[in-house]
C-alpha cells in the first residue's frame, strides 16, 4: 500500500468514527420515553399519576366549596325568612290601617243616623198635600246614598229569628202569626259598616 492510500484509508476511518458519535442511540436521550408514554396515557385509557401535593390541593378545593354553598344556603334561607316577615308585617299594617280608618268612619256615620231616622220618621208621616216634602224626599235619598257608598248597610230584621248579634229586644210580646223568637217589627233600624255591627236594630219580639 502507498502512502498515500495510507492515508486516505485514515481519513476514511476517522471519518466513520466521527460519524458513529454524533448518531443517537434508540432510547439514549432522557425523558423521550417517559413523554411519550404520558402522551399516549390518556388514549390507551390510563389516569396519569397524580401527586400528594395535588390531592391535598383538590381536597382543600373541595372543602372550601362545601363550605361556600353551605353559607349561600344560609343566606337563602336568611332572604326568605325576611320575605316572609316583611309580607306578614305589610298585611298586618293594611289590617290595622283597615280597622282605623273603618273604626273612624263607624264614628262619624253613627252621629247621621239620628238624623237619618228622623226624615225617615217624618216622611213616614207626612201630608200629601205639602210640595216642599218631595225636598225633604230628596235630602233623604242623598244622605243615605252617601252614607251607603261608605259602607253602610241596613239590618234586615222584620220577619226574622231574633239574633243578639244584630237585634236588640226592647220588648216580648204575644202575637198570632209569629214564631217564638221571631221579630215582629222594627222599633229602630241598625246598621252595619262592613263587617261590624255600628249599631244594632231596636226590635219587638215574639214570645
Amino acid at each position: 500500500m502507498s502512502k498515500k492510500e495510507k492515508i486516505h484509508a485514515a481519513d476514511t476511518e476517522a471519518k466513520r468514527a466521527s460519524d458513529s458519535s454524533q448518531t443517537p442511540e434508540t432510547g439514549s436521550e432522557p425523558g423521550v420515553q417517559d413523554v411519550h408514554k404520558s402522551s399516549l396515557a390518556p388514549e390507551m385509557g390510563l389516569e396519569p399519576e397524580t401527586s400528594p401535593e395535588n390531592e391535598i390541593a383538590f381536597a382543600d378545593l373541595e372543602k372550601r366549596l362545601a363550605a361556600a354553598q353551605s353559607l349561600a344556603a344560609e343566606y337563602k334561607d336568611g332572604w326568605q325568612r325576611s320575605v316572609a316577615d316583611f309580607q306578614n308585617y305589610r298585611r298586618r299594617v293594611e289590617a290595622e290601617n283597615k280597622d282605623t280608618y273603618q273604626n273612624a268612619i263607624g264614628s262619624v256615620i253613627k252621629r247621621y243616623l239620628p238624623i237619618l231616622d228622623d226624615l225617615e220618621r217624618a216622611l213616614a208621616t207626612r201630608p200629601a198635600d205639602l210640595a216642599w216634602v218631595d225636598g225633604i224626599e230628596l235630602i233623604y235619598r242623598k244622605l243615605k246614598s252617601i252614607l251607603e257608598a261608605e259602607g253602610l248597610k241596613r239590618i234586615e230584621a222584620e220577619g226574622q229569628m231574633f239574633d243578639p248579634n244584630f237585634h236588640e229586644a226592647i220588648l216580648q210580646e204575644s202575637c198570632e202569626g209569629f214564631e217564638s223568637g221571631q221579630v215582629i217589627a222594627v222599633v229602630q233600624n241598625g246598621y252595619t259598616l262592613g263587617d261590624r255591627v255600628i249599631r244594632p236594630a231596636q226590635v219587638r219580639v215574639a214570645q
